[in-house]
C-alpha cells in the first residue's frame, strides 16, 4: 500500500528516514513528503498557506492509484486531515502522530513568532517539557541543523472543511506527550479541542510513551505503530 508521510513544522521529507524501515519492509510503499517553502532554509516561502500544503498533499495523492494511508506528524495532522475532507473515497486510514483532525476554522498554532514571514525554530524554552522528554542534546542538535523555517501561512491559515465523509474516514491516533486516555476523556467530555475528532466514526487510540517528536526519539516503535495502523485498515496485501 502508499502510505503518505506528511512532516510536522521545521521538517522536510527526510525526517521520516529512520521510521520507513519497517514499512517497506512489510511491502509497503512509502512516500516521504518535502512541503512547498521547506525545500531547503533558502528556499522562497513568501505567500505560502495551509491551503498550499494541502493542495500538495492532495496533488501527491492524485498521482497515486488505489486506496492509500496518510501519517501527519503534529502540525502535519491538520494538513492530513484537509486532504481527507478534500479526497475522503481515496483515504483508507489517516494516522495522526502526536496529532489529531483540526477543526473548520481551526489553526495550527497562531502563537508561533513570525519573522518576515517565515517562523524559525524556536528556543527550546518555547517548548513545554514534554515536548521534549527524549530529545537528548544530540537529538536537540541534529533537529536545529536540519529545521528549516515554516511559511508562517500555514500556522496561521485557519482550517477550511466542506466535506462530512471526511467523518467516515478511520483514524489512528498515536499518543505520545500524554496518555491517550486523556484524550478519550476529552472526547467523553466534549471538549473543544477534540470536537472533530468526535466526529470521526471509527477512531482508535494507540500510546508510543516519548516527546513530541518520536520520529527522531523512538523511531523503530513509531514505525511498528504506523505498520500495525497500515494492517488494521482491511485493504488487503501491500
Amino acid at each position: 500500500m502508499d502510505i503518505l508521510l506528511i512532516p510536522g513544522f521545521w521538517l522536510d521529507g527526510s525526517s521520516w528516514s529512520a521510521v520507513t524501515p519497517a514499512l517497506t519492509a512489510a511491502g509497503h510503499t512509502v512516500h516521504p513528503l518535502t512541503l512547498p517553502g521547506l525545500e531547503s532554509p533558502d528556499a522562497d516561502r513568501s505567500g505560502i498557506g495551509l491551503r498550499d500544503h494541502i493542495d500538495a498533499v492532495v496533488q501527491a495523492v492524485d498521482n497515486l492509484d488505489g486506496p492509500l494511508v496518510l501519517v501527519g506528524h503534529s502540525g502535519g495532522g491538520a494538513i492530513a486531515y484537509g486532504v481527507v475532507d478534500a479526497r475522503p473515497e481515496r483515504i483508507a486510514r489517516t494516522v495522526y502522530v502526536d496529532s489529531g483532525p483540526m477543526s473548520d476554522g481551526g489553526v495550527i498554532n497562531d502563537q508561533l513568532p513570525e519573522v518576515n514571514g517565515e517562523i524559525p525554530l524556536p528556543d527550546w524554552q518555547v517548548f513545554e517539557a514534554a515536548d521534549l522528554i527524549g530529545l537528548t542534546d544530540d537529538l536537540r542538535a541534529m533537529f536545529r541543523d536540519r529545521s528549516i523555517p515554516e511559511p508562517a501561512g500555514v500556522a496561521y491559515d485557519p482550517q477550511q472543511l466542506s466535506d462530512e465523509r471526511r467523518w467516515d474516514v478511520p483514524a489512528t491516533l498515536i499518543a505520545c506527550e500524554f496518555p491517550s486516555v486523556v484524550l478519550q476523556q476529552w472526547v467523553a467530555d466534549g471538549h473543544p479541542f477534540v470536537q472533530e475528532l468526535a466526529r470521526i466514526k471509527d477512531a482508535e487510540f494507540v500510546d508510543l510513551p516519548t516527546g513530541h517528536w518520536p520520529q527522531f526519539t523512538r523511531p523503530a516503535d513509531l514505525g511498528d505503530a504506523i505498520l500495525a495502523a497500515v494492517d488494521r485498515t482491511g485493504t488487503g496485501a501491500p
